[in-house]
């Protein structure tokens, strides 16, 4: 039966003679200008009753779902039983649920990289959740740069939000052994150019390394990004928010329950920027470093927490590796470990690692409940797996750790470093030997120069080389492609060479493995960039211990290569992109010119919370 208001009462909202709460709730904020606020909100209702909405409905708290379903992200195939999932979460608990679009990235199918496009989709989600009516937001992400992202401009935005993650596909098999994207993608392509697997066993792993919808099944950007927001308090500790599989009805479940929260704080009221701390961060971070996670999460990290008014600038890359000294590794997952998300989940997951590392945390942090950590881990029914389980190996205690201290590390000494910083996953390293390292610098130009010349037989290489990647910083390539994770050299491939000392400005997969030095600031695009000058031959010295990199060149020998390098970029036709991107239009013009760097987050400035400068 049709639901029609009561016509014998007077709708307040036409009367002419009350001036409309323009700061309320439901459908009478933000209202769309057209000089007359009561014709403004007449014609929204008027709009949204031909979807077939009651007065009944409308009058309820709305709740806004992100909606970032796309035939291009398989990361994301299962949100529209998500939406459905939260939408009855929502009804059930009073509230009127309705989604709205934002842009959709998946990794593998955005070019240049899905980080060229995270800025953009923050502007896009700040902006939608600014335009429409919404008194809180369920934001649905799964793929690498989709979460950070809604963050950063939910953030801005600063309405009640709460996150639901797409959650883990499941892992494969091949040959009888489990395999899942994408550590076994990376790990089997290295053997099918070692020449160690032929064209048969590479095709028939393509069919079983993503076998089902959901995120990456190991410890890579996704996953962090999951127990990240678990660890920030923007996902119930109660539900296993962070590593329920895709395809589970666990999964359906923690998005009803997710849709009830969200009207709770429809009617709380409770905006990010006031709940999350600097503990929040700090809780963030420790958890980072005890789940060995991405390398990519340090970047994310830093965009949060600079469009955040109250703390930006608080959380520096110090700040990561101070924490990192005092926090043990205690989660074996690839590709610091052997094993896949769904073990994590079965051995209880983010609630079982929090208990483990409760000596570290801030407990007084806020959650997205409204309770603190502290409150939550206190009441939420936690019993440890049997001494016996097989389990018992997949999270460490904390004093049994699978890595002592530093899974992730800062360099922050040398000339390579001393300016902005640079990244390495420590844990992750393949030939832990190469963590104090000498050697000479190969060095590639470029990703053209790169695929040109690294399986060359000529190529002047030896397992004691450092192979440097020049131009795939945030400007030199747009949006720091992936491709940090630079291939042994063929020939040394076929000899047995699993791990090389690797150095560039650009980013890689948090599924990857290997001794890498990622993020170097300034770029080397950059005219001031110390990377930007080093040449074949150039001997390099790292240190992780020391937090140490460095190429053996006097001060006098780099001023005078920057001097010599800035006039060749200055001149007409140098193909210099840091010249270029002044005369470049559109978004790609926009990314290079605004673009901050890694160590600030690749933020654009102007959407930080210092805004232009």
């Amino acid at each position: 039966m049709e639901t029609r208001s009561d016509s014998s009462t007077p709708n307040p909202d036409y009367d002419l003679s009350r001036p409309l709460n323009l700061d309320g709730s439901g459908l009478r904020q933000k209202l769309a200008s057209y000089g007359d606020p009561h014709f403004s909100l007449f014609m929204r209702k008027l709009f949204i009753k031909a979807l077939g909405y009651s007065e009944d409905a409308l009058s309820r708290p709305i709740v806004g779902i992100v909606n970032t379903y796309s035939s291009f992200n398989p990361c994301h195939a299962n949100i529209p039983q998500l939406m459905d999932a939260v939408k009855r979460g929502v009804q059930l608990s009073g509230g009127l649920a309705i989604d709205f679009p934002t842009i959709s990235l998946h990794e593998s199918f955005a070019s240049p990289t899905s980080m060229y496009l995270r800025n953009l989709m923050s502007m896009d989600t700040e902006e939608m959740i600014q335009a429409q009516p919404v008194d809180s937001v369920v934001l649905i992400g799964g793929c690498d740069k989709t979460t950070p992202a809604q963050l950063m401009g939910a953030i801005s935005a600063n309405k009640p939000i709460i996150h639901l993650v797409t959650g883990p596909m499941m892992p494969g098999s091949f040959q009888g052994a489990r395999i899942g994207a994408c550590t076994d993608c990376r790990n089997n392509w290295a053997k099918f150019r070692a020449g160690t697997l032929d064209i048969e066993d590479i095709s028939a792993l393509n069919e079983e390394l993503a076998p089902t919808g959901g995120t990456c099944g190991v410890m890579g950007t996704a996953s962090t990004m999951s127990c990240i927001l678990l660890a920030l308090g923007l996902m119930p500790l109660s539900l296993p928010s962070a590593t329920a599989p895709a395809v589970s009805s666990s999964r359906l479940r923690i998005a009803e329950a997710t849709g009830t929260h969200a009207v709770a704080l429809a009617i709380s009221q409770l905006r990010p920027q006031a709940l999350l701390t600097r503990e929040s961060f700090l809780n963030a971070i420790t958890v980072l470093q005890a789940i060995g996670g991405s390398t990519n999460a340090i970047v994310h990290l830093m965009a949060i927490v600079n469009r955040h008014p109250q703390l930006a600038g608080s959380i520096k890359l110090q700040t990561i590796d101070d924490i990192g000294l005092k926090t043990p590794l205690l989660v074996d997952l690839k590709p610091s470990g052997d094993n896949y998300m769904t073990d994590f989940h079965n051995a209880g997951g983010m609630l079982a690692l929090l208990h483990e590392l409760k000596p570290l945390l801030h407990l007084d942090a806020m959650t997205i409940t409204g309770r603190t950590l502290g409150e939550e881990l206190a009441s939420i029914p936690f019993r440890p797996l049997p001494l016996d389980s097989p389990l018992t190996s997949i999270i460490h205690p904390f004093n049994k750790p699978l890595y002592p201290s530093s899974s992730l590390v800062i360099l922050s000494n040398g000339n390579l470093a001393s300016a902005g910083g640079a990244v390495i996953k420590a844990s992750a390293s393949k030939d832990r030997s190469l963590l104090s390292h000498t050697g000479p610098a190969v060095v590639f130009s470029g990703p053209q120069d790169l695929a040109e010349r690294i399986d060359s037989p000529s190529l002047s290489v030896s397992p004691s080389s450092v192979l440097i990647l020049q131009n795939i910083g945030p400007v030199g390539n747009p949006g720091m492609p992936e491709a940090g994770l630079i291939p042994i050299p063929r020939k040394l491939a076929a000899k047995g060479v699993s791990d090389m000392l690797r150095i560039s400005d650009g980013r890689m997969s948090g599924t990857a493995g290997g001794t890498i030095i990622l993020h170097v600031s300034p770029e080397s695009a950059d005219p001031e960039s110390v990377l930007g000058i080093v040449q074949d031959g150039d001997v390099i010295t790292f240190d992780a211990e020391r937090r140490y990199l460095h190429v053996e060149i006097d001060e006098d020998g780099v001023r005078d290569r920057m001097a010599q390098r800035k006039k060749m970029m200055a001149s007409e036709g140098s193909g210099s992109a840091w010249v270029a991107r002044e005369r470049e239009r559109g978004y790609r013009g926009l990314y290079k010119r605004e673009v901050n760097q890694a160590e600030q987050g690749a933020d654009f400035g102007f959407l930080t919370a210092a805004g232009p400068s």
